[in-house]
């Protein structure tokens, strides 16, 4: 194998792992806020569930976006419009579908959530199809078709409790935006965007579109802040921002472009099975931690056939010489 191909190949496995990790950030983000909501409600008790999810979007992209600016300060003087352009695409994109998964959950089961949340490896090739004018490959859409199996498995959706009501609709919409997402950081015309800059705009800019949930849904101004007057909130938060969020989209950002973005699509797939594994053990220690009934899950057939599926769906697509090609 020439020199050139090996290189290509060792860029791709790194691009492949890094994206892998990104959805292990993600992944801790499911328990941490789940107890953080929890916590939160004893210090704030009464308040819709609404207000602590926006607000807690808000103070984790807004401190991501302040840590981010510190660090890379010197930079930012050199922000262009494409990188104000591709921040802001990506923030709107992203906020926006984070908004009507929230709503749509409060409509539908979590597993019916999580489960249509990962239509994005259907829509991304389709849209791939429709842009370049020609189909996807067998070997994307089985793999699709597998990852879809493994997600319906290891959240037990089931066809009785699948249907398309107010809370599926919306999930379904925000799987789309999802799609945005992943398309707009992947446009040519942002390849050589400076990635500190254009995750700090993505980043204040998911924060602001918080506010208007926010002014909408609070008690009063000071529950803007009392939510966080415990260690328990200021430690999980502490961990959203640095691991899920810092970490997390600067891997995503960086990293997927190296690849297709039909096969980060089906990399991303990787987060629920990750989530279910933190499931089995974090909860008890964040529950004793925040003084909060949080209790572990248990090990299943549908985590290790479900999970199973999502990750040989990967692997097969990453081992297939002709993966490069749809």
């Amino acid at each position: 194998m020439p020199v050139n191909e090996r290189a290509a190949g060792r860029r791709r496995w790194r691009a492949v792992t890094m994206l892998v990790l990104t959805t292990a950030c993600w992944a801790v983000s499911f328990p941490l806020m789940k107890a953080l909501t929890a916590h939160q409600q004893t210090l704030l008790p009464g308040v819709d569930s609404w207000f602590f999810s926006a607000l807690g979007v808000a103070w984790r992209f807004g401190l991501a976006g302040v840590c981010l600016l510190a660090y890379g300060a010197r930079r930012m003087g050199a922000l262009t419009r494409s990188e104000v352009g591709q921040g802001v695409g990506m923030g709107v994109f992203g906020s926006t579908g984070m908004l009507f998964q929230m709503d749509g959950l409060a409509h539908t089961e979590a597993s019916t959530s999580a489960f249509l949340t990962q239509c994005y490896v259907f829509f991304l090739p389709l849209w791939q199809a429709v842009i370049h004018r020609r189909p996807p490959s067998r070997l994307i859409l089985g793999a699709g078709l597998a990852v879809l199996a493994g997600v319906g498995i290891l959240s037990g959706v089931t066809w009785q409790n699948l249907r398309l009501g107010r809370g599926e609709l919306e999930t379904l919409l925000a799987s789309v935006l999802f799609t945005g997402q992943i398309l707009w950081l992947q446009r040519p015309r942002y390849q050589d965007n400076d990635i500190i800059r254009f995750t700090v705009v993505m980043f204040v800019v998911m924060a602001l579109c918080m506010a208007p949930l926010i002014a909408l849904s609070a008690p009063d101004w000071e529950a803007c802040w009392r939510p966080y007057a415990s260690g328990p909130s200021l430690l999980f938060l502490a961990v959203l921002v640095g691991v899920s969020t810092l970490i997390g989209s600067l891997l995503m950002n960086r990293w997927q472009r190296e690849l297709t973005v039909e096969e980060a699509g089906l990399i991303y797939c990787i987060e629920p099975v990750f989530a279910s594994v933190l499931a089995l053990w974090l909860p008890a220690w964040l529950a004793a931690f925040a003084h909060i009934e949080y209790a572990n899950e248990t090990l299943t057939w549908r985590l290790l056939g479900g999970g199973g599926l999502i990750v040989a769906a990967n692997v097969a697509v990453q081992l297939a010489p002709h993966a490069k090609e749809t």
